[in-house]
């Protein structure tokens, strides 16, 4: 196998780091985290489970991500949006470099379903 193949293969690492980078690059071109969520969604089912949690994990980083946004579009007319918007950008970048670590380490994310980091 080449390494071309083994990097887009669905029990590669590689698409789930992709996906993972695709997350962060969101934070300044939002349209890449739409990307990642439906590349999470075709590779969900198709690899090893230690990366099926990784899968999940970006998923629900995804859509948490998306309430919190609208939560503080929501509450900057009341200006404590701002402070939400802060904690949600915080949140998802931790989320992103704690799934990376599980990731590079070759392990499975231990709470794939929570909420907080």
């Amino acid at each position: 196998m080449t390494e071309d193949k083994q990097l887009v293969s669905p029990d590669s690492s590689g698409m789930v780091q992709v996906i993972y980078i695709l997350y962060l690059v969101s934070l300044a071109f939002g349209i890449t985290g739409l990307v990642g969520l439906i590349m999470a969604y075709i590779y969900k089912g198709e690899g090893p489970e230690w990366l099926e949690t990784h899968y999940r994990f970006q998923i629900r980083t995804f859509w948490i991500g998306l309430l919190f946004g609208l939560i503080s579009a929501v509450l900057i007319v009341v200006f404590i949006g701002y402070l939400v918007l802060l904690f949600s950008f915080v949140w998802f970048i931790v989320r992103c470099a704690k799934g990376m670590k599980y990731l590079h380490r070759k392990e499975a994310l231990p709470n794939p379903t929570g909420w907080w980091f």
